[in-house]
Parts: structure tokens; sequence; C-alpha cells
């Protein structure tokens, strides 16, 4: 039988590592911002939840288009051996 103290520890630190998570987090990091400039415009405190429902009309797919591009193209260049080296050498040339 396992420990109920250890699973959770080890479950934790599962969930924080996951690709999944880390876009949740991501994704609530913006609509808080989206709060407080919302809320900063309108000269109260709009709320959470009508943050998130007016961000996801509005920012969400433009949002999660943009983050897909930049990991593709983070993917790109990180699977090539040589893309390290290429891109080091071009700032060298650009100094």
């Amino acid at each position: 039988m396992t420990h109920p103290a250890q699973e959770p520890s080890t479950s934790r630190e599962f969930v924080k590592q996951s690709s999944l998570y880390q876009e949740f987090l991501a994704e609530r990091e913006e609509i808080l911002k989206h709060k407080w400039l919302e809320s900063e415009r309108l000269g109260y405190d709009i709320g959470f939840e009508r943050a998130l429902l007016d961000w996801i009309r509005k920012h969400r797919e433009s949002w999660r288009a943009a983050r897909r591009q930049h990991h593709a193209s983070h993917q790109s260049h990180s699977s090539s051996p040589f893309a390290s080296h290429a891109a080091e050498t071009a700032d060298k040339k650009a100094q």
C-alpha cells in the first residue's frame, strides 16, 4: 500500500512539469493582465469571471495562435543540432 503523504508530492511535481499545466498558467496570467487593464480603464474592479469571458471572446484565439507559432519556431530551431551554432554565428556577424 502506498503512503498518501508521498503520492501527492510526486503528483504535484508531475502536474507542475506538465505542458498542459504550463499552458493553463500562461493563459491565467494573460487573463489577470486583461482584468487589471480593463479594471483600470473602467475605474472599477471588473472581477475575474467578467475578465475571463471578455478575454476568451476578444483575445484567446489570437493569443493561442501566436503562442503556437512561437513554440513551433522554437522547436524548429532546437530540433537541429546546428541551430544554436548558426544563431551564435549570425549574432556575431550582426555585431
